[in-house]
């Protein structure tokens, strides 16, 4: 099994890491394979809403988000961890999950998502949430943990003194690990949820 895991900081090796990497042990002891990729330093524009993709099945921009999609579509989880900017994610960070979901159409129903936040002190909840709704739109399950997965730490290395964030960060990969798991077993024995074919709708009435 594997886990793709986007760490949506601009600085490699600081408090998001922490969180990042306690998960990633956890994942190893629990023998599924991790692969973090740092986006938060990259340059990554936003969705203009082109449409390109449901011609081409990917996205017109040929960056970091086209060399994603297929590690996405392989990997059975996926983390999303940023710190918190303004009781908000990292725009770089949300740039590339606008278009990395909106462009590939592959099936995301029972890969299990989890999001991790990191702040000084507040707006973990706001970004948390932020995170989520991409989960929560395609039919991926949601990971939790003994808390909200959040890890406080400002300066350096000062997540590492959050014993309680840290805590959650290891609590939250065994239960990932586990809900990725039993799917895997669910799949084998059940398959998937039957599937209706969409009907969207909007307010817009002649």
């Amino acid at each position: 099994m594997k886990v793709l895991i986007l760490n949506g900081s601009p600085r490699s090796n600081g408090n998001t890491s922490i969180a990042v990497n306690e998960l990633a042990k956890i994942f190893a002891e629990e023998e599924i394979e991790t692969e973090i990729v740092q986006l938060g330093n990259k340059d990554i524009r936003g969705c203009i809403a082109c449409g390109s993709c449901f011609k081409n099945g990917k996205c017109v921009f040929d960056d970091m988000v086209n060399e994603l999609a297929p590690k996405f579509e392989a990997a059975d989880g996926l983390v999303v961890a940023s710190p918190v900017y303004y009781a908000s994610a990292n725009a770089t960070l949300i740039a590339a999950l606008d278009r990395l979901f909106y462009s590939t159409h592959f099936d995301k129903t029972m890969k299990v998502g989890a999001s991790v936040v990191v702040a000084r002190r507040g707006g973990c909840s706001a970004t948390f949430d932020e995170l989520n709704k991409y989960f929560t739109i395609c039919g991926m399950p949601v990971a939790s943990s003994q808390y909200w997965n959040c890890v406080h730490g400002r300066e350096k290395g000062e997540a590492e003194l959050d014993a309680e964030g840290l805590q959650t960060m290891r609590t939250l990969a065994r239960n990932m690990s586990f809900l990725m798991k039993s799917i895997a077993l669910g799949k084998e024995k059940f398959g998937l949820p039957q599937k209706e074919e969409w009907q969207p709708t909007h307010f817009i009435r002649k």
